[in-house]
């Protein structure tokens, strides 16, 4: 399923791929800026092709510059208010900062700098890197720069939160769900899919993350990890982590228990008698 972290762990791993740490300045386009102009070119920089599926279709950018404060060390990002308006979210941040008639500036002291920097990306260009092709030849989908490792090398980051690896799509799905952005989840739920290789600690971490940050409701993310770990239960079986993992309890292993037993109702059911 997923792609190796730029970190090394010990044991565990679906994969013995191992991936330098990326030098493309893809990923970083949208980090660590206030600059007017830098928005304004990095908005005329999206492709037409990309700008049919981004949330902002507009040509012309004339909106307001907002200014975001990110994470803890409190970085720096800019964005025009017109693509911030297309997140729910962020469309009462901008309101509540008209009618205090303070400075365009909005804090998210809890929030990712490198997760929000791919966000932005996603509402100017429609896409995060590394983006999404099509393979006409073979008929599928798959992750730019794959082909050269680069593209999955960023697929783990080192989340504060968990103050360990965790799979950067499931907290960009967190993000999505967090802002409103329906098709975000969506794009980030299929990149998921297409990775492969990942430790069975960061899966564990990441399904924990998965489960603490979206509602009780969503049957995507989810069950995406159920189905993970029942189809690679052998792996799991052998994982020290897994085991300390299913001792802590949680929903997370009460809804995995119910998912594994379906599963093997609907082997038996299909065995011959």
């Amino acid at each position: 399923m997923f792609g190796s972290s730029r970190t090394r762990y010990p044991s565990d791993s679906f994969s013995k791929h191992r991936a330098t740490k990326s030098t493309s300045k893809k990923n970083r386009s949208f980090r660590d800026s206030v600059s007017v102009k830098k928005v304004e070119k990095i908005a005329q920089e999206a492709s037409p092709e990309s700008a049919k599926t981004s949330p902002n279709v507009g040509s012309t950018l004339t909106s307001a510059i907002i200014t975001l404060c990110i994470g803890r060390e409190q970085r720096l990002f800019a964005a025009h208010e017109d693509v911030l308006c297309n997140s729910p979210f962020f469309q009462t941040a901008c309101r509540d900062q008209f009618f205090q008639s303070t400075a365009k500036r909005i804090d998210l002291p809890d929030e990712e700098p490198e997760i929000f920097s791919s966000l932005l990306e996603y509402l100017y260009k429609g896409d995060y890197y590394p983006r999404l092709e099509f393979d006409k030849r073979r008929n599928s989908w798959h992750l730019e720069d794959a082909g050269t490792g680069n593209g999955t090398v960023e697929s783990v980051i080192f989340h504060s939160t968990v103050n360990g690896p965790i799979l950067k799509d499931t907290v960009i799905y967190c993000a999505a769900e967090k802002y409103g952005l329906e098709e975000l989840k969506r794009l980030a739920l299929r990149k998921q899919g297409l990775q492969s290789g990942v430790q069975c600690s960061t899966i564990l971490s990441s399904a924990r993350y998965a489960y603490a940050n979206t509602p009780d409701s969503d049957s995507k993310l989810r069950a995406h990890y159920l189905a993970l770990i029942v189809r690679s239960r052998h792996t799991f079986k052998r994982s020290g982590t897994m085991q300390n993992e299913m001792e802590n309890g949680g929903k997370l292993f009460f809804d995995l228990f119910v998912a594994m037993v379906n599963h093997m109702d609907d082997l038996a059911a299909k065995s011959p008698h």
